[in-house]
């Protein structure tokens, strides 16, 4: 069968947030109050929320439970600290994961005193429940892959010089994501907050137009 791709540029999302308390998100799928039928989720990506906190803005304690959440920061710092005792400081090119699992609280922050932007995205597990888990890779370096098997998912993580080319993995479902700079993919150029959803593309191929931080989700199914 031939491969499906399907594109999401950065201004259909949806916004959300409270600017007013210095937040401001926007959300690539059914988030929240938005619900959107025929976008509630992609392979095992549930939500892909681009968020933006002004200094001394963040979201108060809250819980989460039987989710996979990986943040990935794009500029500034964010404060992280959850009710497993976990607290700490998550930097560009920091793979933050905390596994919900039968249920944990959480505090996001931007303590500091410049802008904080950063992608946080949620991933359903293949099975419910289980004791939380949480995990920060430190300055994770590109082109390693990071496994996420309680959703049957990898990340992969692509910092491309102007030209350079990078394979699309060939899988049931992969998500692309820009994080910054353009990228030429099956004929289409992906801008800063663009995606991309792959459904058994076989043999696909990103180029970078210039400078590009690209994000890819390669899973199994679901």
């Amino acid at each position: 069968m031939e491969g499906v791709m399907d594109v999401r540029r950065a201004s259909e999302r949806y916004r959300g947030g409270d600017p007013a308390a210095g937040i401001e998100s926007w959300h690539a799928l059914s988030f929240g109050p938005h619900y959107d039928p025929d976008n509630l989720r992609f392979g095992a990506v549930i939500a892909c929320n681009e968020e933006h906190l002004g200094p001394g803005a963040g979201f108060d304690e809250h819980p989460h439970s039987h989710t996979e959440i990986v943040t990935w920061v794009v500029s500034g710092e964010l404060t992280h600290r959850d009710s497993r005792g976990h607290e700490t400081v998550i930097r560009p090119g920091d793979v933050q994961r905390l596994s919900a699992a039968s249920g944990v609280r959480h505090v996001e922050r931007n303590a500091a005193r410049t802008p904080l932007t950063f992608l946080q995205m949620w991933l359903a597990p293949l099975k419910p429940g289980g004791e939380p888990r949480y995990e920060v890779v430190r300055g994770i370096a590109d082109s390693t892959p990071y496994a996420l098997p309680e959703a049957g998912a990898m990340l992969h993580v692509r910092r491309l010089a102007p030209g350079e080319r990078t394979a699309v993995p060939a899988a049931p479902y992969v998500y692309v994501h820009v994080v910054r700079g353009e990228v030429r993919l099956e004929g289409e150029t992906l801008g800063p907050g663009d995606a991309a959803r792959l459904t058994d593309e076989k043999d696909a191929e990103a180029v970078a137009e210039g400078e590009a931080e690209v994000l890819m989700w390669e899973m199994s199914g679901f």
